[in-house]
């Protein structure tokens, strides 16, 4: 695995880099930053559609099914006391393709092996729903 550094700047604003690689990405907070960069929330939804898009592909270049074009959004609720905890989890996937059932049951498990969302911790609810075109 490649290490990441990621170093505060200031005003609610950091940069991790991918060591050796040297790619960057900025975060601030979304409520006492900017908000121009991603928040570390954004993040964490992004590797959670990512990991899972990713997973499905492994699948899908082994069994030359054309998954491009999906796309995942997450949605992540949190609590709003005084120290914000993640409360549940929703995944949106749109597939691009309406592909027959046998190919629909393994591109799901795929996703599902995703290991960002298996590391959630168990009371969080992670709800997964699956649109495919007509």
């Amino acid at each position: 695995m490649s290490q990441v550094t990621t170093v505060y700047d200031s005003s609610q604003h950091c940069k991790a880099t991918k060591v050796p690689q040297n790619l960057a990405v900025e975060m601030d907070c979304p409520y006492t930053g900017k908000g121009e960069k991603f928040s570390p929330g954004d993040l964490l939804e992004s590797a959670l559609a990512g990991c899972m898009l990713i997973s499905m592909g492994t699948l899908a270049m082994r069994n030359n099914i054309d998954i491009s074009e999906t796309k995942i959004s997450v949605d992540i609720a949190a609590t709003v006391d005084s120290v914000m905890r993640y409360t549940g989890i929703t995944v949106n996937v749109d597939m691009a393709k309406n592909f027959e059932k046998k190919d629909r049951i393994r591109l799901e498990r795929a996703a599902d092996t995703c290991p960002i969302k298996h590391s959630f911790k168990r009371d969080i609810p992670i709800i997964v729903n699956y649109t495919y075109p007509e």
